[in-house]
């Protein structure tokens, strides 16, 4: 894990899910997946959008040419949890189809003007994955 990453994952925890810095008011969670390759359990801190009862997590990966590993541990074993403020959630990842991702990430991408420069910054389509309580 990263020292960025370890330091955020550090500040949600101390502060009930909420931090400092760059993610500084925006809903963010802690994704717990297992390694597609390793099976060892990655955390990997992700902003969501509230969707209902499902947490939608968005592969952006700030409009890199890849998908995120996060992304590929979620394929290999959709099965995951997550913390959310102080709760804990089992999860289990449903990639959104095509119109459905495209409504979605819009409606993040109005909210968090990031996510559009990350669109526009890639060739690949950015998957939106919904996590569904378990």
């Amino acid at each position: 894990m990263s020292d960025y990453n370890a330091t955020i994952i550090e500040d949600f925890r101390a502060n009930h899910g909420r931090v400092g810095g760059d993610f500084e008011g925006a809903p963010l969670l802690l994704l717990h997946t297992t390694g597609a390759r390793s099976g060892q359990e990655r955390v990997n801190p992700v902003m969501y959008l509230r969707d209902g009862d499902r947490y939608l997590v968005f592969a952006s990966k700030g409009g890199a040419p890849d998908n995120p590993d996060w992304y590929h541990n979620l394929t290999a074993h959709p099965d995951a949890s997550i913390e959310v403020g102080d709760d804990v959630l089992e999860v289990r990842a449903e990639e959104l189809p095509r119109a459905e991702r495209d409504e979605k990430y819009a409606q993040q991408a109005a909210l968090y003007p990031g996510f559009a420069d990350y669109e526009r910054n890639t060739d690949r389509v950015i998957p939106v994955v919904a996590l569904v309580p378990r």
